[in-house]
C-alpha cells in the first residue's frame, strides 16, 4: 500500500513539473514582442494590370540573429478579396513567395533564394542591406489583370509568417503546445474600386 502511495505521489510530483515547464514556455513564447511591421501595401492600376508595392521591416532581434549567420524563412502571401457587404468577403486570387536569408559573418557573403510557385532564383549579395532590400520587398509586383475580375470593390492583403526553426521529430511530438511561427502578420490594402460596384 505504501508503495503505491509512493508511485501516486512521485508520478502527481513528475506531472506538477511538466505542466509547470509548458506553461514557462508558453508564458515565455507569448510575451516576446513582435517587432516586425508590414509597410504597404499600395495598389497601382496601370494599363489595365494590378501592381502592389509592399515590404517588410525586420526588428533589431531578427536583424542581428541573421548577421550572426542564422539562417530565416519568410513566407509572403498576397491576396486578393472581394468585399460584399451582406457577406463575408470573397478570395479571390493569391500568391505566394518563399524568401530565405542567410548570411556568412567570416566570409562577409550574403545569399538569398526566392521560390515562387516552380521558379527558384538564388542571388549573393555584396552588403547585407542589399540582401534584405531585394528579399524583403516587392516593388510593383503585378498580380492580375482588371478584366479578368468582375466589377466590384476589392483589397490585397498581405500576410507574412517566419517559421521557428524546425525541431527534431522526436522533440516536436512532447512540444505540442509551442507556437510553430516565430511570428505572422498581416496588413489589408485600402479598398479599390474596378467597374461599377454592385
Amino acid at each position: 500500500m505504501n508503495n503505491l502511495r509512493d508511485i501516486r505521489k512521485r508520478f502527481h510530483k513528475l506531472s506538477t513539473y511538466y505542466f509547470s515547464f509548458i506553461f514557462c514556455l508558453l508564458l515565455f513564447s507569448s510575451s516576446v514582442s513582435i517587432a516586425a511591421e508590414i509597410t504597404g501595401p499600395e495598389v497601382k492600376i496601370q494599363g489595365n494590370e494590378i501592381y502592389i508595392t509592399t515590404s517588410l521591416s525586420l526588428d533589431e532581434k531578427q536583424l542581428n540573429e541573421l548577421r550572426n549567420g542564422i539562417k530565416k524563412e519568410y513566407g509572403f502571401y498576397i491576396d486578393i478579396f472581394r468585399v460584399w457587404n451582406l457577406w463575408p468577403d470573397e478570395f479571390v486570387l493569391s500568391r505566394s513567395f518563399v524568401r530565405s536569408l542567410r548570411s556568412d559573418p567570416v566570409k562577409m557573403e550574403f545569399i538569398a533564394t526566392s521560390i515562387d510557385g516552380n521558379t527558384q532564383t538564388k542571388k549573393r549579395f555584396k552588403s547585407f542591406d542589399s540582401m534584405l532590400k531585394w528579399a524583403l520587398s516587392f516593388e510593383t509586383l503585378k498580380l492580375i489583370n482588371v478584366h479578368d475580375l468582375e466589377p466590384g470593390t476589392y483589397f490585397v492583403r498581405v500576410t507574412v509568417e517566419s517559421k521557428i526553426r524546425k525541431l527534431p521529430p522526436v522533440i516536436g511530438y512532447f512540444m505540442v503546445f509551442l507556437p510553430e511561427n516565430e511570428f505572422k502578420i498581416r496588413k489589408d490594402s485600402p479598398y479599390f474600386t474596378l467597374g461599377t460596384a454592385r
